[in-house]
């Protein structure tokens, strides 16, 4: 059963108790991330939640590293283009000490000037690795051309002339107008006493104000169709299609969710068992969906020698086009809606998973929803549903391309006419 408890200054603690295991999972959640920069700011982000690590007025980085390595437990963190979670997971014997760890982080980072020096050339490796890891870059490609006049757009990563730009005063004025308590929610998922935890958590983050965020105007989200290509001499190709979706918490996510299922998004999805195992024209080929608070994505990515180029395009909008003729039937819906039921529950007893599920909703939506009522959504979605979603997903009008590797002496705008062109 969920609790949320609001601190007087506005922390939110977001509680879930598992009795029956011995491990527990505690998350610090911040609704800041990439669009929340300005381009001059671009990886900020990013690089805070990497500092966080590099040592505090207690602890160095070696510190905070031997302190959850001597419990066996993991720290880690992550950032997102909307916020940014700071994590661990442990016996429910060593959690005080990873509250103790992860707070000192959160709340006293140093942001040493040296360390922020050689931080910077770790980003920048990082950088490189990504621009060496084609599959993720054409994703990231896509998005910055869909919201081009928009943070939305912006890499979470940032790049090489920004983030060198960045010294400890751009990260403490930063964190002061973005890290605040009204924007920070904190969550525990697994086997502890909640009373406890929660009075040790308004001891700790009581006195955390910061000043809030500033006063900003934010732009509108719009959607820019269109094609981006970018040659690079590797063996594959890789591609993606965009198409707009809907925003997170949307009730009909649940319609996206199923279609995505039979489309795209498995093994035995209508895409995979086309361009995969009827034709054997890729090794990795899905669709995903990508819901903000405000707008959504709809991707399909294939990767491909670049010979192939016109008829894995064709084959694409072939299975696109005949999802609407080729009907999914009854048997097929409810096929899909019991491997994700089985998918989804599946992956709640793992205390992880539902700390990331818990902390997002609340940070994100305000709100959770429990596992029966998950169910119930998916059990609630009709033909009917999946097909309204299915036509709104898929105008023609609206198609984003983008094209990373050898593109050999294919027009690429022709050949999405062509294709879109044919059902």
């Amino acid at each position: 059963m969920f609790k949320v408890v609001t601190l007087k200054n506005g922390i939110k603690i977001a509680m879930e108790e598992m009795d029956a295991i011995r491990s527990v999972s505690f998350g610090i959640w911040v609704k800041n991330g990439s669009r929340n920069e300005t381009r001059s700011e671009n990886g900020i982000s990013h690089f805070i939640e990497h500092m966080m690590f590099k040592g505090t007025d207690r602890r160095s980085a070696k510190d905070i590293a031997d302190e959850m390595d001597a419990v066996g437990g993991q720290i880690n963190a992550y950032t997102t283009k909307e916020y940014t979670c700071y994590y661990t997971r442990t016996l429910d014997s060593h959690l005080s000490i990873a509250m103790d760890v992860l707070s000192d982080m959160y709340l006293r980072s140093s942001f040493d000037e040296t360390e922020i020096k050689k931080e910077c050339n770790v980003i920048a490796e990082e950088i490189d690795m990504y621009e060496d890891t084609p599959e993720e870059t054409v994703h990231d490609l896509l998005q910055s051309h869909i919201w081009e006049n928009n943070p939305l757009g912006f890499s979470v990563i940032g790049e090489k002339n920004t983030i060198s730009s960045f010294r400890r005063d751009s990260f403490k004025g930063y964190l002061k107008r973005h890290y605040s308590p009204e924007n920070t929610v904190i969550t525990l998922v697994g086997h502890f006493n909640p009373d406890e935890v929660v009075q040790r958590i308004e001891q700790v983050f009581g006195g955390f104000t910061g000043i809030g965020k500033e006063d900003s105007i934010t732009p509108e989200v719009v959607y820019t169709p269109g094609i981006s290509l970018k040659p690079k001499d590797i063996e594959q190709t890789h591609l993606c299609l965009g198409f707009p979706a809907i925003s997170l918490g949307d009730d009909r996510s649940y319609d996206l969710t199923v279609m995505n299922t039979v489309f795209g998004g498995g093994m035995s999805s209508r895409l995979f068992q086309t361009i995969r195992e009827e034709n054997g024209m890729a090794y990795s080929v899905y669709s995903y969906m990508t819901p903000y608070t405000d707008t959504g994505l709809f991707t399909v990515y294939i990767g491909f020698n670049a010979n192939q180029a016109e008829d894995v395009i064709r084959l694409t909008f072939d299975v696109i086009h005949g999802f609407f003729t080729d009907k999914v039937t009854r048997e097929q819906l409810d096929k899909t809606r019991e491997q994700l039921k089985s998918n989804f529950l599946l992956s709640l007893e793992s205390t992880s998973s539902r700390m990331s599920s818990l902390g997002r909703s609340q940070l994100l939506l305000n709100r959770t929803l429990s596992d029966d009522e998950i169910v119930e959504k998916l059990d609630a979605v009709t033909l009917d549903s999946l097909y309204d979603m299915a036509r709104l997903v898929f105008d023609m009008n609206k198609i984003s391309m983008c094209v990373v590797g050898r593109l050999g002496d294919w027009d690429y705008e022709a050949l999405l006419n062509n294709a879109k062109q044919r059902g």
